[in-house]
């Protein structure tokens, strides 16, 4: 019982208004907080502004319906395709009646980036059951990139009497916490386990102001070994013809010698001989 009840705990929505849903978080929400949000922002001069923007991010994991006839067949016709009719406030003279449905994930091409780890990997192995045929190999490369964002996923095909070995794969992944999906292949089966992974929180680097402060001062700081003064730098610029020598002395070129000179000696060596 306790277990159920820090599970229940866990699975309410932590964003409790319109400023800070998102197009991920907005999939934590059932109908009736839907409701329950826009109503408590209809003061809020900031969401009336930008109202369709959030109706926008609503959408993205709801079908809305704005009803213009409030009839109770109406009502209860909308009721019946499981949405949920209810009235929000948008100013003190405008209210719009609503028919919200959270939009189901019954296919594989219904899992988004957005709403992949707002599932369970019992209900993830549902989808894929009732989409499957060829194994994890059908499906296209982008759905099992979105898989793979929220689930470990692992597979292996075993003829049929050696996938349940005893201390074998299967044993040990379900021990592990993994939900299997087993796609029959004729006599042998491949079995695809899959588990949420866990969310990874980046770490935010946080300075401490005397670091800082530490480092301002540093700044100021003339390191006499790299430090060369501005009266030295002329005296180095000087240039004295005096205590130029052939030892000192460097050319940063080469001399080509004229072509002519070459051969003039050529033929001088060549009437020497």
């Amino acid at each position: 019982m306790k277990e159920s009840k820090s599970k229940q705990a866990q699975e309410q929505p932590q964003n409790s208004s319109l400023k800070n849903i998102t197009k991920s978080s907005v999939w934590d929400i059932q109908e009736n907080d839907v409701f329950r949000i826009i109503n408590s922002g209809s003061k809020d001069a900031e969401i009336k502004d930008n109202l369709r923007h959030y109706i926008d991010i609503i959408r993205s994991a709801f079908t809305v319906e704005e009803l213009k006839d409030d009839s109770a067949p109406v009502k209860k016709s909308y009721e019946k395709q499981g949405y949920k009719v209810g009235s929000i406030t948008i100013d003190e003279s405008t209210k719009m009646l609503l028919a919200v449905r959270k939009r189901p994930i019954m296919r594989v091409t219904d899992l988004t980036y957005e709403n992949i780890r707002h599932i369970t990997a019992s209900k993830l192995v549902e989808v894929l059951e009732r989409n499957f045929g060829g194994g994890w190999d059908s499906l296209s490369q982008s759905i099992q990139d979105i898989i793979e964002s929220g689930f470990d996923i692992s597979t292996t095909t075993l003829p049929k009497d050696r996938l349940h070995k005893k201390g074998g794969m299967y044993e040990k992944k379900v021990a592990d916490g993994y939900e299997v999906l087993e796609v029959p292949k004729g006599t042998w089966v491949e079995a695809i386990f899959a588990k949420l992974k866990p969310e990874v929180i980046k770490p935010r680097i946080k300075y401490d102001e005397s670091d800082i402060e530490n480092e301002d001062e540093d700044a100021d700081v003339i390191v006499e070994d790299n430090y060369v003064s501005h009266d030295e730098v002329d005296e180095m610029d000087e240039f004295n013809e005096d205590e130029m020598t052939e030892d000192n002395y460097r050319t940063t070129f080469e001399i080509e010698s004229d072509p002519d000179d070459e051969a003039v000696e050529l033929s001088e060596y060549g009437s020497e001989e």
